[in-house]
């Protein structure tokens, strides 16, 4: 008998579910290293220590420290994807300006509950490692950066979009998401540390509502 058993596995076998179980092992040690120490202190003799392995055994599993990076990265994004798309599917479709407000505010909270993974993918680069030209964190991180795209054409497609603040459609969305990537980075450096943080929610509310109205929505009075 050849191939090991595939029961309760969903088709893989057991050999496959186990390597794919060390996989993620993998991937949580290293961020835990990510918050300790920063990706450009993340090595392979640090992570086989902390899982109680040896270095060589991790090379079983990713070629080296750029792969695994890059599956950290595509990971990071799927995340951010899927923390907006769960807040977007809590608004009602036809309440245009609240989903888009309500991604922006999704956006900063997947950022609050994920420093590590934030800073993995709009930190500083990581000295030596460079992403794939094509390959998972490009598709990962377009399809988590769409969710405004889609929003505001969605808007466009129902005549409900007004004039932006830049004339170029794409330019203004850039800026939008600008405007609120700029305050979430901020805030995730401690920059706004001297207020509380109902003053920071207030003030990120205006935010969102300066980058509904920069990509061409208007949201309501009382999100400003």
């Amino acid at each position: 008998m050849t191939g090991g058993s595939t029961e309760g596995g969903g088709g893989r076998s057991r050999r496959e579910r186990l390597r794919a179980d060390t996989v993620e092992e993998i991937k949580r040690a290293a961020l835990s290293l990510i918050v300790e120490r920063g990706a450009a202190n993340l090595r392979f003799t640090d992570i086989a220590r902390s899982m109680g392995m040896t270095p060589p055994a991790l090379y079983r599993y990713f070629a080296d420290r750029d792969e695994l990076l890059t599956a950290l990265v595509a990971d990071s994004y799927d995340s951010l994807s899927d923390a907006l798309t769960a807040t977007r599917e809590t608004v009602p479709p036809g309440d245009l300006n609240g989903r888009f407000v309500g991604a922006c505010m999704a956006y900063r909270s997947w950022a609050q509950r994920n420093p590590e993974r934030f800073a993995l993918i709009f930190g500083s680069p990581v000295p030596g490692y460079a992403a794939p030209p094509e390959g998972p964190t490009v598709a990962a991180g377009r399809r988590a950066m769409e969710h405004m795209v889609e929003l505001v054409a969605d808007t466009a497609e129902r005549g409900r979009l007004g004039s932006p603040l830049v004339p170029d459609a794409a330019e203004a969305l850039m800026l939008a998401w600008a405007t609120v990537h700029g305050f979430v980075t901020l805030e995730s450096h401690g920059h706004f540390r001297t207020l509380d943080q109902h003053a920071r929610d207030r003030l990120f509310a205006v935010q969102a509502g300066v980058a509904a109205r920069t990509a061409g929505l208007s949201p309501a009075v009382d999100q400003w």
